[in-house]
């Protein structure tokens, strides 16, 4: 029972207190909607077989599982593996999510895709499943976002995506996201809303988990292939939660080490941070009840991140509930720990993650310290840091030409 507890929501998208359906009445239509057609289209022959082809000639599908000797020497710990997400089509897990949904709204017969993004990864991943299904397309980004990520503002426009910068509020993920959910509320009959990660309004949560979870599958499966035995340790980052609970939820039954780590800013005591698990309390935000940085009254707080897909004041409500039954344990980095990381993934071993990413290697790295030697970890390396690079420089103090 408590094992079907972990991987199914109830019929009303609750994860014990988590999760749920608060919005106005007008999307109530659209979201019974897309649960209907999702648990159809789960289960159709063609849909899953067309999924597939493109995942695999597509998106780039199985990602490598690839040993990081270096990195693993260098650090003298256990064994550290890398579940290449970078490696994907787009160079993030996102497109994982965004296909599935680009190619789920074309069967429901919508004809324009709305998406929010922070990092611009789902932005971009959203333009290429629209670009690939015909869709008109639109993203809103807040406009710091805009700033640090602009080459994938400018790689959404030529996939053909109209970019719509938020400049209220905070100007990032949050704000941007509150734009989408007007859009849709006005065009709830011919638009679909691309969600990015496990949160919102059921059936949300679940959908994208599920899409996500052949992150997890193929690992475990890799990961026997290469050790003839499963990790003691699992590590991702969390913003909104989709490339965690990809990797974790293949291994929930399983007696595994699981952390999620979480932007801790310039540090939990500064108040500039994203860390919901170490500063947060129960709210309901954009959609459903989850953890949340908010005062006591209820208003929502300001968040801080190096890296714009973790600058977010809410986390997908699975989460919550899966730390509540201590199958997960979140921790979170700093800003100069992700720095850190990422300088140091780039130089031992050639590859650039993004600066999300890097606050899992930033984990692993504490971790080394405290496992065994024949210890193994796998890190799921959720996007590459092109998108980063003029980012880092700027904080280094680098003039890019």
């Amino acid at each position: 029972m408590i094992n079907k507890m972990i991987t199914v929501p109830d019929s009303r998208g609750h994860f014990g207190p988590y999760g749920g359906r608060f919005v106005p009445e007008t999307l109530m239509p659209a979201l019974i909607e897309l649960e209907k057609a999702y648990n159809s289209y789960k289960r159709d022959g063609d849909f899953k077989r067309q999924l597939s082809e493109l995942q695999k000639d597509f998106i780039g599908r199985p990602t490598p599982l690839y040993h990081a000797k270096n990195l693993s020497m260098n650090l003298g710990g256990p064994k550290i593996y890398l579940k290449r997400e970078d490696l994907c089509h787009t160079g993030a897990h996102k497109i994982n999510n965004a296909l599935a949904q680009a190619l789920l709204a074309k069967k429901m017969g919508k004809t324009r895709l709305i998406a929010e993004t922070g990092a611009g990864q789902h932005g971009v991943a959203t333009a290429t499943g629209a670009s690939l299904t015909g869709l008109e397309c639109e993203i809103y980004m807040g406009a710091e976002d805009v700033r640090r990520q602009a080459l994938n503002v400018f790689r959404m426009k030529l996939l053909g995506a109209t970019v719509n910068e938020v400049s209220t509020g905070s100007r990032t993920l949050k704000d941007a996201i509150n734009e989408a959910l007007r859009d849709w509320t006005t065009n709830v009959k011919n638009t679909h809303y691309v969600m990015g990660t496990v949160f919102g309004p059921h059936p949300y949560p679940v959908m994208v988990r599920d899409f996500q979870s052949v992150i997890g599958r193929e690992a475990r499966k890799q990961i026997l292939k290469a050790e003839k035995r499963l990790p003691d340790c699992l590590v991702a980052c969390v913003g909104g939660g989709s490339n965690s609970i990809g990797l974790f939820h293949a291994f929930l039954k399983d007696n595994i080490k699981m952390i999620g780590v979480e932007a801790g800013g310039k540090g939990i005591k500064s108040g500039k941070h994203a860390s919901r698990f170490a500063g947060g309390s129960l709210g309901v935000f954009q959609g459903c009840k989850s953890f949340l940085l908010q005062n006591r009254d209820g208003n929502v707080l300001g968040t801080h991140s190096v890296s714009a897909g973790l600058d977010y004041a809410s986390v997908g409500p699975e989460h919550c509930y899966l730390r509540d039954m201590k199958k997960i344990s979140y921790t979170y980095a700093t800003d100069q720990e992700a720095l850190k990381s990422f300088e140091m993934l780039s130089k031992t071993e050639g590859i650039i993650p993004a600066l999300e990413s890097a606050h899992a290697i930033a984990e692993a790295v504490k971790l080394s310290g405290t496992m065994k030697k024949n210890s193994i970890i796998i890190v799921n390396l959720s996007g590459r840091g092109d998108k980063d690079v003029q980012e880092v420089a700027a904080i280094k103090g680098i003039k890019l030409k």
